[in-house]
C-alpha cells in the first residue's frame, strides 16, 4: 500500500477543496492514488472536477504575434514574478513571438536558431539569463494559419500572465475574434466544441456521475435521466461554443459569432507555469537549518 503522506494529502485538498480529514480517508481508500481519490470524493458529492493544471508554478510571460495569415503564441519563463515587469524582458516576450511568427519553425530546436534583432535567438536567451540573474527559459510556442476570409484574435490578460489566441473563419473582423479570446481567458474552455471531447472521458464522467447520483439516494429509474442531464451540463461546460458568452450571458459563444456571420474555428490558450511543478519552500525550517549551524 502507498504511503499517505502530508504532501499528498495536500495536493488533494488543493485539488477538490475538501477537509484535510476527507482528504485522508479518501486517500487510505483508494491505496494513495490521487486520481481515484478525486474521483471517489467527487462520486460522495464532496468535490468538483479537479482541474489538473491549475497550480500556476513558473513565473514570466505569454505573448501573441499575427503576422499577415501567420500568428505565434508563446511562453518565456523566468524564477521570480519580478522579471515580468522588466522591460527588457518584456521587450525579450515580444520579439520572440514576433521571430515565431515570421518564421514558423517545426519545433523548439529550429525556433532556437533563429535569428533575432540581439542575434540568435539561443544566444540571446542565454544572455538575457545573464545580465537579469535569473534563468530565463523559452518554455513554449505555437504557429497558427488561417485562410483569407478569417479573423485572429490575440488577447494578453494581466500583460501577459495568459494569453490566447483565436481563429474565427466566415468573418476578418479581429474584433469579433478578440472578444472570443477575451471570453476564452476568462472561462478556460478545454474544446471548441463537444464533438471534440473523447469517447473515454465522457465515459468516464458519465460513471462518475452515476455513483454519485446512486449515492445521494435517488431511485434507479430516474439516475439514467439525472446523468443525462448533468452530461449535458458537463459538456456545455468545458466546450467554448457551448459557454454563455461572457459579454452577454443571456446568448452562447456560438450564437454571438454567428450573429457576426462566423464560426468558431480554433483556440490556444497560455496561462503561465501552467502544470509546472512550483519548488515550496519551507521558511521555518530554512530558519531553523541556520540557526543549527
Amino acid at each position: 500500500m502507498a504511503e499517505v503522506t502530508a504532501k499528498l494529502v495536500k495536493e488533494l485538498r488543493d485539488m477538490t477543496g475538501v477537509g484535510m480529514m476527507d482528504a485522508k480517508r479518501a486517500l487510505v481508500e483508494v491505496e494513495g492514488d490521487i486520481e481515484k481519490a478525486v474521483d471517489l470524493l467527487r462520486e460522495k458529492g464532496m468535490a468538483k472536477a479537479a482541474k489538473k493544471n491549475d497550480r500556476i508554478a513558473a513565473e514570466g510571460l505569454a505573448s501573441v504575434a499575427i503576422n499577415g495569415n501567420t500568428a505565434a503564441i508563446v511562453e518565456v519563463n523566468s524564477e521570480t514574478d519580478f522579471v515580468s515587469k522588466n522591460e527588457m524582458f518584456q521587450d525579450l516576450v515580444k520579439e520572440i513571438a514576433e521571430v515565431i511568427a515570421a518564421n514558423k519553425p517545426a519545433d523548439m530546436d529550429a525556433a532556437l536558431q533563429l535569428e533575432t534583432s540581439k542575434g540568435k535567438m539561443e544566444a540571446v536567451l542565454i544572455e538575457a539569463t545573464q545580465v537579469i540573474g535569473e534563468k530565463i527559459s523559452f518554455r513554449r510556442f505555437e504557429v497558427v494559419e488561417k485562410d483569407d476570409n478569417a479573423a485572429f484574435g490575440g488577447y494578453l490578460h494581466m500583460g501577459g500572465r495568459i494569453a490566447v489566441l483565436t481563429v474565427l473563419e466566415g468573418t476578418t473582423d479581429e474584433t469579433v475574434a478578440k472578444d472570443v479570446a477575451m471570453h476564452v481567458a476568462a472561462i478556460n474552455p478545454r474544446y471548441v466544441n463537444e464533438e471534440q471531447i473523447s469517447q473515454e472521458e465522457l465515459d468516464h464522467e458519465k460513471q462518475v456521475l452515476t455513483e454519485q447520483a446512486l449515492n445521494e439516494g435517488k431511485p434507479a429509474n430516474i439516475v439514467e435521466k439525472m446523468v443525462e442531464g448533468r452530461l449535458k451540463k458537463f459538456k456545455a461546460e468545458i466546450a467554448l461554443v457551448d459557454q454563455p458568452f461572457v459579454k452577454d450571458p443571456d446568448m452562447t459563444v456560438e450564437k454571438y459569432v454567428a450573429s457576426k456571420g462566423a464560426t468558431v474555428k480554433s483556440f490556444v490558450r497560455f496561462e503561465v507555469g501552467e502544470g509546472i511543478e512550483k519548488r515550496e519552500d519551507n521558511f521555518v525550517e530554512e530558519v531553523m537549518s541556520q540557526v543549527k549551524k
